[in-house]
């Protein structure tokens, strides 16, 4: 199952559409939509404020409803799971991606050979190795072996050939890649939102507006960074200083510009938002939806590594960079003014 899939799934669940009627939009067998609910259902466990302190062991089930025993499985679309007081199910399209994922990321550990394949290898390889040899030289030599360069590294990384890294002379001097811990992890989000997203919205809205966001960090122990918005129509940019690199400044700002202009003029000045993604942005339905709760834009993101997708927002950047150098300047000591004058 994709992960669109998943999402028409609990789409329909809320929807109280019966299993059949889903397996038919899916194109799939209803006992396969039975299965993934039941593999990826989370368990919401009751209220347990009011419970006695001194119940019974031997009745588990006193809080289980019998209609999670039967399809849809799920309290999805139940009208009284607001009121119920018992143990609950829900199926979440995203929590079953990611428990997907996991699943076929472990599926795909471990060494898929043979005590007699792997013998077979390391003899091959090893002696190789200690000759000078790289593995993609031995692999072009050897076309007996199927296993791709990639592999053979893994292997040799994880010690079940009798060569090690220290064999390796150019392995040992690479550094190792740094994590990008202030991405967005919940792929979730980017559902009807990605690049492609944007160009098929294009596509039907020739005329549409749309606006660049992206942030710019100070050096290494500033606080504050830069929020930037630049208007590709007008080729105009702002930049509002933020005291520190979370989401809800970026929330700030946009409320505070939505009670300026009013949410009517906000959505015709900013129908369209295309940022990459960073934490920061991790939260487009709140920068979607204005205090009112009426719609005030629609938020895309970038392909990953793929800055070149709003050009003129990195652009713009290395100006910025002229008057504060990328890694020597702090904006803790900069106001609102000041970054108004150098915008």
């Amino acid at each position: 199952m994709t992960q669109d899939d998943r999402v028409t799934i609990e789409k329909c669940l809320d929807a109280k559409t019966t299993l059949c009627h889903i397996a038919q939009e899916l194109g799939k067998d209803p006992t396969t939509i039975a299965k993934e609910i039941k593999k990826h259902r989370t368990f919401q466990q009751h209220n347990t404020f009011n419970d006695k302190p001194n119940r019974c062991a031997l009745a588990p089930y006193h809080y289980h409803c019998k209609l999670t025993d039967k399809a849809p499985y799920v309290c999805n679309g139940c009208q009284k799971k607001a009121q119920c007081r018992l143990d609950k199910y829900f199926y979440r399209a995203t929590k079953a991606q990611k428990e997907y994922k996991t699943i076929l990321s472990e599926s795909r550990t471990g060494i898929n050979l043979s005590e007699e394949e792997l013998t077979l290898l390391d003899e091959t390889i090893s002696p190789l190795v200690l000759q000078g040899q790289s593995v993609y030289m031995i692999l072009q030599n050897h076309p007996e072996i199927t296993l791709c360069e990639k592999t053979i590294y893994n292997y040799i990384d994880s010690g079940v050939l009798s060569v090690g890294n220290l064999e390796l002379p150019k392995k040992v001097k690479y550094k190792v890649r740094k994590s990008h811990e202030t991405t967005i992890n919940d792929s979730g989000i980017f559902v009807g939102r990605t690049y492609k997203d944007l160009l098929a919205f294009i596509k039907d809205n020739h005329d549409i507006r749309i606006t660049e966001m992206d942030t710019v960090l100070g050096c290494e122990g500033s606080k504050k960074l830069l929020l930037t918005l630049h208007f590709g129509e007008t080729n105009f940019m702002m930049a509002y200083l933020l005291d520190s690199k979370e989401a809800r400044g970026i929330e700030a700002v946009f409320d505070s510009i939505n009670s300026a202009l009013g949410t009517p003029l906000f959505y015709k000045s900013m129908p369209v938002i295309l940022t990459d993604r960073g934490g920061e942005f991790r939260h487009p339905d709140t920068l979607e939806c204005s205090v009112d709760n009426l719609i005030r834009t629609s938020v895309f993101y970038c392909d990953p590594m793929s800055s070149w997708q709003k050009p003129h927002c990195e652009k713009n950047h290395e100006y910025i960079r002229k008057i504060c150098p990328q890694g020597k300047t702090s904006f803790d000591r900069l106001t609102q003014e000041d970054v108004n004058l150098m915008m």
